[in-house]
């Protein structure tokens, strides 16, 4: 009996010889399950396709070799490559589209992500832990556990603290960005949590700026786009030489050569001064950043002199002089001679005030007279009084540094209007404040060992510094030659 052909009636015979197919290239073992069935599904449609046509090759070759010997019509090329290599090239092209595709996929999520809660006016810990899904026990371990866990109660508001659990659903890392330079991570590791501190430091760049006094120096260092922070340093680096109350005119120039500090490659905020120079009057004053050999960072001159004198020119920034120091004034309340013993500054309420110079707070307090008041003892000789504050920063006995903020200007006690009453005593006779600055000793200058090296320290900055100080002259005189008005 024949052997039962389970072939179909019709159907047609592809050849055994499968040695003309190519086999498939492997598929990359990380491309994702639906890219790797639809290639499947491609190539084997791809491949059918091709083998059904190679069997229509092969008859006709047959065909035409009964005529091997023939010569082709001439309008009749041989194929470049064959069905084999289209396959090939196929199935190469297929394979290479899965994988630019995959690659353009976004990573798996994580199986157990952060959750973020934000710092809230008010907020503690309990109550950000709790809006998180756990409890105070959850608070107490990491607190306690943590070589850092302390610091973790010492939250502001707009911080960040997120959560992540691990598969049970329990507490596994707290992380506390505590500023974009400080991040704290409390994780779990064995049966305890563990703390880790991750700090980042910003990338300085160095930026140039220069602007010309029209009224004050702060309106010409907003024209000139620096914040507000730089331009008061900026005041307090020629607070000793310069008078900001009094001396600043029309034409003055300011030009410095600073730092941006930037993260992610966005200003995150502004660094120090390098350099700077103030041009008053026609006479001007450079002053160079300098750390020296003991660790200290100060402003100096060209020549080593400091920056730094013992006490400012005045204790208020761009600010007017509303009294002077007068030992015969009609007093403007109660309408007598009384002798004004100090320098009145009309400033806007909350003006800060600073203390003229190191010292001791002898006396803080409010009386019917002075209202608010501190005064501060400057070594043996010298004592500062600050009246009329609209609130002290500061308390009897605390120590205070030259530039420290001790209140506002206000109006409180017997005062017609916001201003801040400024005296100056030495060895308990009231002086006028702003002459006294003129008796002073000398400022300190660096030594002359150290003398070398802060030349040799600062000759880029003088550099970009004079560059800026000529760049700026030339504009201005260009100005004026441009300016038909002139003659």
């Amino acid at each position: 009996m024949p052997a039962f052909d389970k072939r179909q009636r019709g159907a047609t015979v592809v050849s055994n010889n499968t040695s003309r197919v190519p086999l498939l290239p492997q598929l990359p073992l990380s491309m994702p399950q639906k890219w790797v069935a639809a290639g499947i599904v491609a190539l084997t449609c791809i491949a059918a396709g091709v083998i059904l046509g190679n069997s229509g090759s092969t008859d006709n070759a047959a065909q035409s070799g009964i005529n091997s010997g023939s010569i082709l019509p001439a309008h009749v090329t041989q194929p470049s490559y064959t069905a084999e290599s289209r396959l090939a090239e196929t199935i190469t092209a297929a394979v290479a589209s899965a994988e630019i595709a995959t690659q353009d996929e976004p990573p798996p999520p994580e199986p157990h992500p952060w959750k973020e809660q934000i710092v809230q006016n008010g907020d503690n810990l309990s109550l950000i832990f709790k809006r998180a899904g756990f409890g105070t026990a959850d608070v107490y371990r990491v607190v306690s556990e943590s070589a850092d866990g302390k610091s973790l109660a010492r939250i502001y508001p707009g911080q960040s603290i997120s959560f992540k659990t691990d598969d049970a659903g329990k507490l596994q890392a707290v992380r506390h960005v505590r500023s974009p330079l400080e991040t704290v991570t409390y994780e779990r590791t064995g049966k305890r949590f563990q703390s880790q501190l991750v700090t980042r430091e910003p990338e300085p760049r160095i930026a140039q700026a220069s602007a010309v006094i029209t009224s004050s120096l702060f309106l010409a260092g907003q024209d000139a786009g620096l914040s507000q922070n730089m331009i008061m340093e900026l005041a307090g680096i020629f607070g000793g030489v310069i008078d900001f109350v009094q001396d600043p005119r029309k034409g003055d120039t300011i030009n410095l050569v600073y730092e941006e500090l930037y993260l992610d490659g966005e200003k995150y905020k502004d660094g120090h001064i390098i350099a700077a120079s103030f041009t008053n009057q026609g006479k001007t004053y450079n002053a160079y950043r300098y750390t020296d050999s003991s660790g200290l960072a100060a402003y100096y001159n060209e020549d080593g002199v400091s920056m730094r004198k013992a006490f400012l020119l005045a204790p208020v920034d761009f600010t007017r002089i509303s009294s002077n120091f007068n030992l015969r004034r009609l007093h403007p309340i109660y309408k007598t001679t009384r002798p004004h013993r100090g320098t009145d500054y009309a400033a806007p309420t909350g003006t800060p005030v600073y203390a003229a110079g190191d010292g001791r707070v002898i006396k803080a307090g409010y009386s019917r007279a002075n209202g608010n008041y501190v005064f501060i003892q400057h070594g043996d000789r010298y004592v500062t009084h600050y009246l009329h504050l609209n609130k002290r920063n500061v308390k009897q006995g605390q120590r205070v540094a030259q530039s420290q903020v001790i209140g506002t200007v206000g109006s409180t006690g017997a005062a017609t209007g916001p201003h801040l009453h400024y005296e100056f005593l030495v060895n308990g006779v009231h002086r006028d404040p702003r002459t006294i600055h003129k008796e002073f000793p000398k400022a300190k200058s660096l030594d002359a060992s150290e003398l070398a090296l802060f030349k040799q320290n600062i000759n880029e900055a003088a550099l970009q510094l004079a560059s800026l100080q000529t760049n700026k002259r030339l504009a201005m005189h260009q100005a004026v030659d441009h300016n038909p008005s002139r003659n």
